[in-house]
């Protein structure tokens, strides 16, 4: 094949990529602010002689120009991978690239990570073609004549892996609890909250989130309440950035939240932004310039890193522990979009359905999901219930030694008794709250805040009816309708092991919050 050869040094002329962001070709460094993400090229960084600079930077202008910015960006971080490679292992510059240094390259990475240089396979055979690169005939040729083993997809879905993969179910509702709890005691930022669930109920991607728009929540009044939709803009397809939208249906009990959240936020841009419904739904870190004269609304959004990063920092201060691993959960994004995608599948919907809720374009990795199986406890007996709850941490209450100290401690009407489960009527606590609540009692009230547990109730009788019930809805249906207490039921075996610690020492105090 015969290449074309570039006899001129410099650009002159800025460039622009493919969803219209300028940039100078130019510069040794390139910063691209695409989708609130800051993506940066630093040609410092490539380990080559010199003289293949502008062709290389002329090749990276081509896939900016052609292709998305972050898949030249994901191509300009294997090429410096690579020349890293070349330059820590023969400790001179590379002046020339051959099918032996790649062979050896594909041996370095092994097949379990040789997508990465079939991934790299299409910038360098581009670079070859656009002239000047450093690759011989051979180096080229093998390029093309090889099949490189490709990504694996879905392992962590698979394998139901407790760190990068979904979360059990006794996870997430531990998590939708703990954020639930903090947010009632006003201990963290309406925001916060939003961004949470939002994650929960959509399975987005960071980059998504960070693309929204107030004008992206649509409110339909009907009648006395209003009905919510949210416009999630698509990143996958390799489009114009907000050019095309999937409308979601926003759950009724979260309606009223992402309700209220907007219009502090309408209230809060107006009169700073030209048009406030323009606003991010998640405004950054930087100070909005009043008398800004180039007024660019998308600076003023959180980017994809900040976005992540924001989460993490919301579960960094929550001790949250993972009954699978015995330490604290690894929360990332992804995680709960693989949890989304699992639990739809786990339904019995189908590749079509879990492609179009998680916005594939294909449904080559939806497959993955409609494949795997939760990872759950067939059966739970005490012992299991015992040894899993100190970890799953369940119960939400306050196990009450002294009742004197109760609060509503005089009051017949906050005890907390199921003739159901006890024929005697022996209480199992009291409610310590005022509102009326119109849950069954007691097997709700070991996951509320409010309950006050008492160190001699019939907890044992509670937890061995509530196993006896999985165990009878087992026998004529699934997992999926006889685990739906399991949480209550780790939340018992809490208070029941609890118990156990404090008179086996004596009436020693054995967990924190008791009175």
């Amino acid at each position: 094949m015969k290449t074309e050869t570039l006899n001129i040094n410099h650009f002159f002329n800025k460039a622009q990529t493919k969803n219209g962001l300028i940039f100078d070709p130019n510069d040794t460094i390139w910063k691209i602010t695409d989708s609130n993400k800051i993506i940066t090229f630093n040609f410092d960084r490539v380990r080559i002689d010199s003289k293949f600079l502008y062709s290389i930077k002329y090749t990276f202008k081509w896939y900016l120009e052609n292709h998305s910015s972050f898949h030249a960006s994901n191509m300009f971080e294997q090429f410096v991978y690579f020349f890293s490679y070349m330059d820590n292992k023969s400790h001179e510059t590379v002046i020339k690239l051959t099918d032996i240094d790649l062979i050896n390259y594909r041996g370095f990475l092994g097949k379990e990570k040789e997508w990465i240089l079939g991934g790299l396979s299409g910038f360098l055979k581009q670079w070859y073609k656009m002239g000047d690169s450093c690759l011989t005939k051979e180096a080229y040729e093998y390029l093309e004549e090889t099949k490189f083993k490709s990504n694996p997809k879905g392992e962590a879905v698979l394998t139901m892996d407790p760190i990068k993969g979904p979360f059990s179910d006794l996870e997430l509702e531990s998590i939708q609890t703990a954020i639930n709890n903090i947010y009632s005691k006003a201990q963290m930022k309406m925001d916060d909250y939003v961004l949470v669930w939002l994650f929960m109920i959509y399975g987005s991607r960071p980059i998504q989130f960070a693309q929204l728009k107030l004008k992206d929540i649509i409110a339909l009044k009907q009648e006395d309440s209003y009905e919510l939709f949210i416009k999630i803009p698509r990143v996958k397809n390799r489009k114009v950035v907000r050019s095309e939208f999937k409308r979601r249906v926003v759950p009724k009990d979260f309606a009223p939240v992402l309700y209220k959240y907007c219009e502090e936020l309408k209230l809060k841009v107006k009169g700073v932004f030209p048009d406030e419904y323009e606003a991010p739904l998640f405004l950054g870190n930087r100070n909005i310039n009043y008398d800004d004269t180039e007024f660019h609304v998308m600076k003023y959004h959180l980017t994809s890193k900040q976005i992540a990063d924001k989460l993490k920092t919301i579960f960094r201060k929550l001790d949250l522990k993972s009954e699978r691993t015995g330490e604290k959960i690894h929360i990332t994004p992804i995680r709960f979009r693989r949890t989304l995608g699992t639990r739809v599948a786990a339904e019995g919907h189908g590749t079509l359905i879990v492609a179009e809720i998680l916005d594939h374009t294909d449904t080559q990795n939806a497959q993955v999901y409609v494949e795997s199986r939760p990872e759950i406890i067939e059966r739970i007996d005490r012992a299991i219930a015992l040894q899993m709850a100190p970890i799953a941490q369940a119960f939400a209450g306050t196990l009450v030694i002294d009742k004197s100290k109760a609060a509503r401690a005089n009051d017949p009407e906050a005890d907390i008794i199921n003739p159901s489960i006890d024929k005697t009527c022996t209480p199992s606590g009291k409610c310590g709250s005022y509102s009326y609540c119109g849950i069954m009692s007691p097997l709700a009230c070991y996951t509320c805040s409010s309950f006050q547990a008492w160190v001699d109730g019939p907890h044992e009788m509670v937890l061995q009816h509530l196993i006896k019930e999985r165990e009878r809805v087992l026998e004529f249906s699934d997992y999926r309708v006889a685990s739906i207490n399991d949480k209550t039921i780790m939340a018992v075996a809490q208070v029941v092991k609890a118990c156990q610690e404090y008179n086996s020492k004596n009436e020693v105090e054995v967990i924190t919050d008791v009175y």
